[in-house]
This record gives C-alpha cells, structure tokens and sequence, in this order.
C-alpha cells in the first residue's frame, strides 16, 4: 500500500510528472450552473471539444430546470453530465421524464450518481443505492455513471455505510451493464487522497477514479464550500485565516494539487484524469486548464 507521503511531488523525472499531469489534463472535468449560462460560450471555447462538463442538483430546484443547460453545453460541443440527487427527486415519473429527455435531446450518456444531504427525502428513493436498483437510469439509455467517494469521510454517513453503498452502486451497475467510474471530493490534505486512492486501487482496480480538485476561487469561496460538505481539512485550514482571509491569501491555484496527483499517477494507473470544482468561476476554471495544458 502506497505510504500517505508518496503523494507529495518530489524526485527528479520532472519529465515524467508533466508528462502524467499532461494526461490527467486531457481528461479533465469541470462544473457549471445555471447562474453560469452566459459564461458558458466563453467557457467552452478555452476548452477541448467533448469535455465533460458537470450540472449540480442545487436544493429547491426541480430536474426540468437543467434542461436547458445541458442543450446549451451540447450546442457548444462540450459534453453535458447531470447530477443525480435521489433525495431530492420528488418523485419516479420526474426522474424517469427527465432522464429520457436528457437522453434523447441533449446526448446525455452519463450521469453523477448522489444521495443529496437532505434530512428527509423527498420522494421515494433515500439514497443513490436505492435510486440505481430502480433501473429508472439503464431503462433510459444513461450508459455511465460517476459516484461520488470521499478522502476525508462524509459528515452525515459513517464510512463502513459509505462502503457498504459503494460495493452496491459496482455491484448494481455490472448487474445492469452500465459503466461506473468514481469523482473524489476535494481535499487539501494529501495524505488522505493517497490513502483512499490505494484502498480503492485494492477494492475495485479497474475502476477509473477522477480526483477532485479546487479550480482558482477566492478563499471565502473554499470556505463555504467546504462548510456546506464537510471537508474537514480544507475547512480548518481556512478558518482559521479568520477575518484576515481576504487579505491574507487573494485566490487558490489548483497547480500543487495537480502535480501531487501527477506524481501518484506515475506509478499507479487507477487515476485516469481530474474534476475541477469551479465555485462559480467556469470561466476561470476553463482558463487555468488550458493554460495548464499549454504550459506541460
């Protein structure tokens, strides 16, 4: 089992590594929303065609309203991944609409696959398990599906439950011939996306992981991010920055991240590429991307 320390960039094939982060690049992920919709032509021409492009489930907002941004991401070449939330589909007719829907007019293939953290569901799955073992996804066409796996645990689910879920999502996705890859959270604490990467490289070796990661945001942003999802590291980190945080540091860059996931990628094949959470920013996250790219 790869030691925690390993994923710190170190070494001298400084050639190797940007040739690894070069390929973690080239499937690189982002996210937008709908606030975002008229960045979004600014957006796709800094990136590669057929990137995916990610659309969260945001609470008190229905399905249908997305449908409009996955048609707008595929217009623009780029490739429209909806999130999932079972907890807050209301109900199996919207979900089942949405998805066919989402299918037939806008290409979806894939989708990200999430229980949503409300106290109570809303409808009649509780969780992504459940939500999967309907077939409501496969009897659509969807062909793919992400889930989500996290390096620093989950504030509401204990890890063993966290397990537990995931052997069902492979175990439910092989049942119904779909593909399945895993979308870690973001963390700043390395040694806990060293550790989850070899437990998963052990528990499903062929399963792709793509690593999450900060695009270029304002502190203040990580911040209440990382509030609102639990990551505990990156919460701490910050807050104790206190009301000198604007000023102290004035943005984050993804770049120690990626070249520390380069560096594991170097001598592990599990991780196939990075997701970028943009907070916001997609321009600015399409940016650094290519910058990046340019630049290894």
């Amino acid at each position: 089992m790869t030691r925690p320390s390993s994923l710190a960039p170190a070494g001298p094939d400084a050639a190797a590594q940007a040739e690894a982060a070069a390929e973690l690049l080239a499937q690189a992920s982002i996210e937008t929303t709908l606030r975002e919709a008229p960045h979004l032509a600014e957006a796709a021409s800094l990136l590669a065609a057929g990137t995916c492009v990610y659309v969260p489930s945001l609470p008190g907002r229905p399905l249908p309203q997305s449908l409009p941004l996955l048609a707008d991401i595929r217009s623009h070449g780029l490739d429209p991944v909806p999130h999932l939330a079972a907890r807050r589909i209301a109900n199996a007719g919207e979900a089942e609409t949405f998805l066919r829907t989402a299918v037939r007019d806008h290409g979806v293939h894939r989708v990200m696959l999430v229980g949503g953290d409300e106290d109570r569901p809303l409808g009649p799955w509780t969780d992504s398990v459940a939500l999967l073992a309907s077939g409501a996804l496969a009897e659509a066409g969807v062909r793919e599906i992400g889930i989500a796996v996290y390096p620093e645990g989950h504030p509401k689910i204990t890890q063993d439950a966290l397990w537990r879920a995931f052997d069902a999502k492979l175990a439910l996705a092989r049942e119904q011939g779909l593909g399945v890859y895993a979308v870690t959270q973001f963390s700043f604490a390395p040694e806990r996306i060293v550790a989850l990467l070899a437990t998963l490289a052990q528990r499903a070796p062929q399963l792709p992981v793509y690593v999450g990661m900060p695009g270029p945001s304002d502190p203040l942003q990580l911040l209440r991010y990382a509030q609102r999802c639990g990551v505990g590291a990156t919460r701490r980190a910050l807050s104790t920055l206190g009301t000198r945080i604007a000023s102290l540091v004035a943005h984050t860059d993804p770049s120690d991240q990626l070249a520390a996931v380069a560096h594991y990628r170097q001598s592990h094949d599990n991780v196939v590429g990075v997701h970028l959470f943009s907070f916001g920013g997609v321009v600015a996250t399409a940016r650094w991307i290519r910058s990046r790219i340019g630049a290894v």
